[in-house]
């Protein structure tokens, strides 16, 4: 079995991947360099913004599940949600995207 990327070696190439793309992408909060959880911001402005966290798959594999369910989050909750996450898990990278064309999907992110 191969070995897992550590999270901050995945959250810098996925933060230049973003970049590349055309997304301004940031790193909001650095956590553990080994194994943090990965906590993304997808703020689309006038439609709301989408948190993600990596979650097991049913294939086996890594997939995103949205947090707060399926509609957009207003900015002012999805801080709120980000700030209580922190409290719990100081440990935790927090990645905000930003997306005003909604171009990015939660599959294009590969884990």
């Amino acid at each position: 079995m191969l070995p897992r990327l550590t999270t901050e070696i995945w959250v810098k190439a996925c933060l230049r991947q973003l970049n590349a793309g055309g997304l301004d992408a940031y790193l909001r909060h650095r956590g553990a360099r080994e194994r943090g959880g990965i906590l993304l911001k997808i703020n689309r402005f006038g439609d709301g913004c989408e948190l993600l966290e990596p979650v097991a798959g049913l294939d086996g594999g890594r997939a995103w599940m949205r947090i707060g369910g399926n509609d957009p989050l207003a900015e002012a909750v999805a801080e709120e949600k980000i700030a209580r996450r922190l409290e719990r898990d100081p440990d935790l990278w927090v990645l905000e995207i930003e997306d005003r064309q909604g171009r990015l999907r939660a599959e294009d992110l590969s884990l």
